[in-house]
């Protein structure tokens, strides 16, 4: 019988007027301690980001959005927080920020596939 995997998850968040407190999910962060897995996806619709906020530079944001990802995978390129261990790494990405890039708080869960279960979570929340 296979175990379940505990993980958290959160969800990144696109806050293109913070004094506003409106956002659209851009992203997903999962993360399992035990089974050594990290994983971040994003996706930006460039077509919602105009309608929300029309002065931000896109090209910024995804790129901004993307570090995430290198962080994630541990890119040299992506600077010594993505040098350091997974637990320090999702807690970095996690971490409150009062950028217009944020991370909803860290939720619980168990699967026993964090793949499927990444991608179950992505298309419910971001897409």
């Amino acid at each position: 019988m296979q175990e379940q995997k505990l993980y958290e998850y959160a969800v990144i968040r696109l806050v293109p007027k913070p004094e506003r407190e409106e956002f659209f999910n851009v992203g997903l962060i999962l993360f399992s301690k035990r089974e050594k897995f990290i994983k971040v996806k994003i996706h930006l619709c460039e077509e919602k980001f105009r309608v929300i906020h029309s002065k931000i530079d896109f090209d910024d944001v995804k790129k901004h959005l993307e570090s995430f990802v290198n962080i994630a995978n541990g890119e040299k390129s992506a600077g010594s927080i993505a040098q350091l261990e997974i637990p320090e790494r999702f807690r970095w990405l996690t971490a409150v920020k009062s950028s217009i890039i944020q991370t909803s708080r860290p939720h619980p869960g168990a699967s026993l596939d964090l793949e499927k279960t990444f991608e179950r979570l992505f298309e419910e929340l971001v897409l």
